[in-house]
């Protein structure tokens, strides 16, 4: 284990920095799509709350290795070949991005639902009294609020996303679990290896279960 860790250190770390980025990106671009379909979901149109239940249904009941495959082969396979424009290339980076996107934006839009439907129907009631539109309301009363009730559950969605980044290295993602097969395939030092992987997660997931317990209690003190 010291072997691997100093001799492998600096690429682990590195390794660590790609997974923490993608994970990064991957809730970003979630929290966008979480926001637009968790919205919908709580409209008045049967259309657009139909939509969303099909958007989260679906991806929620698709397996994360097969998202990934899909959207690395299959969306350039349809652009070059069915719809013949051709050209078209996903770096693993991008590929991953999207999936991640996706699949923690199905999830993201039931924990976005489930604030919004925290929040006493009487304060859009009361908004829309004093002359709000619907969506002004819903943008300077309801959201501030939900949005509290949400913060600590969009922190452990970002470390389940941290965790699924390691399923994207079956499309060649230099994140850590990735990293970590390519070292052992030099060393042939499999438990030493994957005893480091596991303590590096360990370490930055403890980090951020204390950072979501930490303001939990300071929103919980503020209510």
């Amino acid at each position: 284990m010291i072997r691997i860790i100093s001799v492998y250190g600096t690429l682990l770390l590195t390794a660590m920095g790609q997974t923490l980025l993608l994970a990064l990106y991957g809730l970003f671009f979630a929290c966008i799509i979480g926001m637009i379909v968790g919205i919908m979901s709580v409209l008045h149109s049967r259309v657009c709350r139909a939509i969303a239940a099909v958007f989260v249904n679906l991806i929620r009941g698709v397996p994360m290795i097969v998202l990934a495959y899909t959207i690395y082969f299959g969306i350039p396979y349809l652009w070059n070949n069915v719809l013949g424009y051709g050209g078209m290339t996903l770096t693993a980076l991008r590929a991953g991005t999207i999936a991640l996107s996706v699949n923690c934006g199905a999830y993201m839009a039931e924990i976005i639902r489930a604030g919004i439907g925290s929040v006493d129907p009487g304060q859009m009631e009361a908004a829309r009294s004093l002359g709000l539109p619907y969506w002004r309301a819903m943008q300077r009363v309801v959201l501030p609020q939900a949005i509290r009730t949400m913060i600590p559950s969009i922190i452990n969605q970002f470390i389940i996303t941290l965790k699924d980044t390691s399923i994207l290295s079956v499309i060649g993602f230099p994140e850590l679990v990735n990293t970590a097969k390519n070292i052992i395939s030099a060393t042939f030092m499999s438990f030493q290896t994957w005893a480091v992987v596991g303590m590096m997660y360990l370490v930055v997931i403890l980090l951020l279960q204390q950072a979501a317990k930490a303001l939990e209690r300071r929103l919980r003190y503020e209510a």
